[in-house]
């Protein structure tokens, strides 16, 4: 049974100095205020013990639909996207109903013990039975005391390039799914690609859905949707409501080409994802040395003022076969991949898994402030800096006032050594 909380104490915000304690009521935070020193917690009661206190991680780009088939029914052996395809495709039609809600909510699970509370799935639509969405639309109805699940039409063999794609994403928003997503450079030709995004975008308006793109997840410089992304964005003053995932060619394109599309994108205001493990593994496939990383220019974009997250993409799937549900392993991952290990960036790095991801999937009230739902977690360490070097799992978890999670710091012993 999970404990209903009146106060979290002893715990440190970000940007600020000194020891808080932080009030709860009927949910929600109440009231935040400094502490003169450190306090014995109440019954009721959770001690922070002097750590950081966040809102909940953000999870913004998973596919849950096919996660834990690493392996089913082949393994993808050429670590490449192209035969990842080709393996789900053939796990694909395998799928039943509980077979997609046992595996979602065992990762659920998994990400609610690492303090994730939000939660972006891709669902794969290009199935006439809709089957993997029709699940998932069940699975967000029971989860919902651990996660607030969010769900993507995903087209994964394209929306022209699939016989009858068109309705069924129309059908996918009926079924129940929030976002409409995309994937332009996988269609067949160059013009199918910017139909595509058109229509998608057609589609999200006239429904009031969210947007997210899986877009120019290739090495190709000459693979370029996202301007195209932008633009109607831009031109439809949708901008902070559409998320262009991956965005892998841009890390291959010229600067003198990027120094124009970043002017778009500025402008736009487009959220980016980036998956630094999945890219990393996946990109690069076909060339000799040197090898691309095939992560997108993150640095770049946050110093443009746009809102960069990272995800974790899947977990132990035909196109990652690893993966364990904690996102400051991914944070990890990208920090380093992407040359962020400044200071400075390690000071803000944090914002990447909660902030910028809460902004990419459009949250209201998110945040430790008075009056939002009382949803937040205790990590191990005082600075960011502690947290990424400790890599610990979340000392607690709160949701809705709740205590989801809460575990002890690992303690480092050797025995025989003093």
């Amino acid at each position: 049974m999970t404990q209903t909380l009146s106060a979290i104490v002893n715990a440190r915000l970000p940007g600020e100095t000194g020891l808080y304690r932080v009030e709860i009521s009927a949910g929600r935070f109440s009231r935040i205020e400094p502490q003169s020193a450190d306090v014995v917690a109440a019954a009721d009661e959770l001690d922070a013990g002097g750590n950081l206190l966040l809102p909940p991680f953000v999870e913004p780009h998973i596919h849950l639909d096919a996660a834990l088939t690493a392996g089913q029914p082949r393994w993808n052996q050429s670590g490449t996207l192209f035969e990842g395809i080709e393996c789900w495709g053939e796990r694909k039609a395998m799928l039943s109903r509980d077979d997609v809600i046992s595996r979602a909510e065992q990762t659920l699970k998994l990400f609610a013990a690492h303090g994730i509370q939000y939660v972006r799935t891709h669902v794969d639509v290009t199935d006439p039975q809709l089957t993997a969405l029709r699940a998932m639309v069940e699975v967000r109805d029971r989860v919902r005391e651990l996660v607030d699940l969010q769900i993507v039409a995903f087209p994964q063999e394209g929306i022209l390039s699939f016989p009858g794609g068109k309705e069924l994403m129309s059908d996918a928003v009926t079924v129940g799914a929030d976002v409409i997503g995309g994937i332009p450079h996988f269609e067949f030709t160059r013009d199918y690609g910017v139909e595509s995004v058109k229509l998608l975008m057609d589609l999200a308006e006239a429904n009031d859905c969210l947007v997210d793109v899986h877009c120019d997840e290739i090495d190709d410089p000459q693979s370029r949707f996202l301007e195209v992304l932008a633009a109607e964005a831009l031109s439809r003053d949708y901008g902070s409501r559409v998320t262009a995932s991956h965005t892998c060619a841009m890390h291959s394109y010229e600067d003198a080409y990027c120094s124009r599309l970043f002017r778009l994108l500025g402008k736009s205001g487009l959220r980016f994802v980036a998956l630094p493990t999945e890219n990393l593994h996946l990109q690069g496939r076909f060339d000799g040395y040197p090898k691309r990383r095939g992560i997108t220019r993150v640095p770049e974009l946050l110093d443009a003022g746009l809102k960069v997250c990272f995800g974790q993409d899947s977990i132990r799937d035909p196109w990652y076969p690893m993966g364990n549900g904690n996102l400051l392993r991914t944070l990890d991952v990208g920090l380093h991949a992407c040359h962020m290990l400044g200071m400075e960036r390690i000071e803000t790095a944090l914002e990447i898994v909660t902030d910028n991801g809460a902004a990419a999937l459009n949250l209201a009230e998110y945040g430790i402030a008075v009056g939002n739902p009382a949803r937040c977690m205790v990590l191990n360490g005082t600075t960011p800096y502690e947290v990424l070097l400790n890599q610990s799992p979340v000392l607690a978890s709160v949701r809705d006032g709740r205590c989801l999670v809460q575990r002890a710091a690992p303690v480092h012993e050797v025995a025989g050594w003093s």
